[in-house]
């Protein structure tokens, strides 16, 4: 009998060795702070909504959701940093058209955002908006197009980094206008706009919070959305397809997690985000800087990040630019 007992005892040891060696699953998920890396600096869109959601995110969970800015390279640095931690749910990364444009765009990535990232949430959509520094002698677009035209080279715009949807909505700009403008990749848009507001870089196609908040501010001039028709909530604001028949640039923004995330914490975090795009209050805040909830399963987020992979693919072979 002892030597039955000792088994059993052995046995529960082991047991217990390999649960507290397993990733923690829904029933006490979150039980420690979660780390959400942004791949853009501080004050930028990407990071405005990142925050609106963490403090909903936080609240509702009772565990802090940390945002942590990790910019550069157009969002990849934070995206392997992401990719290469423990897919245990506590580190989570918030997906933008970067990560599905920097797939066909970059040569060299270390990793293949499809194959080594899970789907986990769609939060919302939102077009870019296309503004200019005041000191543009210009009002609409197509009298920014002559302007470009007749000013070849001379014209610059920034961006929040290469193979974001604020660069590639100018390239695709660019071959759809004949417009021949300099690229000046920055580390996040808010850290652009005082020289746009200067003018020494002239224009950025914004995504549509801080471009949205400088021009109500009146420190830049907003032209148009890049969106395939106006949009809701600035019915004023022409659609630059309305100009350029065809031009389209709509952004998704959501939640990946490192492959071999557990489906139950995936779950989880799918249904709080959800659940918080239910909620009146955030869905205002979100509306405020030109957003759409667009709440999905992990499946239909999955799809739409692969077929926004394919988009992005054929707009880059169609502007040819590329990254080595």
């Amino acid at each position: 009998m002892n030597g039955l007992r000792a088994a059993v005892i052995g046995l529960t040891g082991l047991l217990g060795l390999a649960t507290n060696g397993m990733p923690a699953f829904a029933a006490d998920y979150p039980n420690r702070p979660v780390h959400w890396l942004i791949g853009f600096a501080a004050g930028g869109p990407v990071d405005v909504v990142a925050r609106i959601m963490s403090q909903w995110l936080s609240e509702r969970l009772g565990q802090q959701f940390v945002v942590e800015n990790r910019a550069g390279s157009g969002g990849n640095i934070a995206a392997a940093a992401a990719i290469n931690s423990p897919p245990d749910g506590y580190t989570i990364l918030f997906v933008a058209p970067n990560n599905a444009i920097s797939t066909s765009l970059y040569k060299h990535l270390s990793y293949d955002f499809i194959r080594d990232t899970v789907p986990v949430a769609s939060i919302m959509q939102l077009t870019n908006l296309l503004v200019i520094s005041n000191a543009m002698p210009v009002k609409t677009v197509a009298e920014f197009i002559d302007y470009c035209k007749a000013n070849p080279g001379k014209i610059s715009y920034a961006s929040s980094g290469n193979g974001t949807s604020v660069h590639m909505s100018a390239e695709l700009f660019k071959a759809m206008t004949g417009c021949n403008m300099v690229h000046v990749p920055y580390r996040g848009s808010a850290i652009a706009f005082p020289d746009i507001i200067s003018n020494k870089v002239q224009l950025i196609f914004d995504n549509m919070p801080s471009g949205l908040e400088q021009s109500r501010a009146g420190t830049v001039r907003a032209l148009g959305v890049t969106s395939p028709q106006r949009w809701l909530g600035l019915p004023d604001i022409p659609a630059i397809a309305e100009t350029v028949p065809g031009f389209e640039s709509v952004g998704f923004y959501g939640i990946s997690a490192p492959k071999g995330t557990p489906p139950e914490i995936v779950e989880t975090l799918n249904k709080a985000v959800a659940e918080a795009l239910k909620d009146p209050k955030l869905i205002e805040r979100l509306s405020a800087i030109g957003g759409i909830p667009k709440p999905m399963t992990p499946e239909q987020f999955g799809k739409l990040i692969a077929d926004e992979t394919e988009k992005w693919r054929k707009v880059v072979e169609f502007a040819g630019v590329s990254v080595d």
